[in-house]
């Protein structure tokens, strides 16, 4: 699957190898070493998929990604570095689709991005489901425009995000663990210490839970997952 790729990343050397490598893949692929050369290129040839190192120079990709992620769906791959763990917690919660640690392995981001793509485009293919809860609480879940939407505002989604909260919805009452649910959002086998499913719970419940402290709709079976508490109406 191939798409239009834009790598924003202020190291010549490493934008220029990684341009060289997805070309080789087949997809097409902008570099630009700044938020302002990326503005230029989303607002004339929107990409698909937006790699975005953390550490640029000026606007930082933890602010790139808050402001895209409020007015795009474009897919986000942060790059990252060893020592920015909490920096890579804080751009998952800020709606960063996934990362990669430098130095990475090209066939893992190869396989990251392929796998993110897949699910970009899966949205809205899926068959209706007898079950499937699209209402609940004060929010309709709209899966064609990946956001939920209430009387009082909008909230969209990233990929992981909506890839979670599809699965759980089209299964109310179901326990999922989760090493399951990485595996759902593309995260694959869980790894020791390794959060992101919890920062995608709780990133969902700030947006859809009137406390996300005391949640009604995503719940916590401890030592088990998360199950969706509500149920289809009609």
């Amino acid at each position: 699957m191939t798409a239009h790729v834009l790598i924003v990343e202020d190291d010549r050397v490493t934008r220029m190898r990684l341009a060289a490598y997805l070309r080789g893949l087949g997809h097409r692929v902008t570099e630009v070493e700044d938020a302002e050369a990326m503005q230029e290129v989303i607002d004339t040839d929107p990409p698909e998929i937006l790699l975005l190192d953390i550490g640029l120079e000026g606007k930082d990709g933890l602010t790139i990604t808050r402001e895209q992620r409020a007015k795009s769906r474009v897919g986000i791959i942060l790059l990252t570095s060893r020592d920015e763990q909490v920096d890579r917690i804080i751009g998952l919660e800020m709606g960063a689709d996934d990362y990669v640690t430098k130095p990475f392995d090209r066939r893992e981001l190869a396989a990251r991005i392929k796998n993110l793509l897949y699910r970009i485009t899966e949205i809205g293919r899926r068959a209706p489901v007898a079950d499937v809860v699209e209402e609940f609480g004060p929010w309709h879940f709209d899966r064609i425009r990946r956001r939920l939407v209430s009387a009082a505002r909008v909230e969209t989604l990233s990929a992981q995000e909506f890839d979670l909260l599809d699965t759980l919805t089209r299964n109310p009452g179901v326990t999922f663990g989760r090493a399951r649910l990485s595996e759902i959002v593309g995260r694959g086998e869980l790894r020791p210490g390794d959060r992101t499913i919890d920062v995608l719970i709780g990133r969902l419940r700030k947006k859809i839970e009137a406390d996300p402290a005391q949640p009604e709709f995503l719940l916590t079976r401890m030592g088990e997952g998360y199950v969706f508490a509500g149920f289809a109406k009609g």
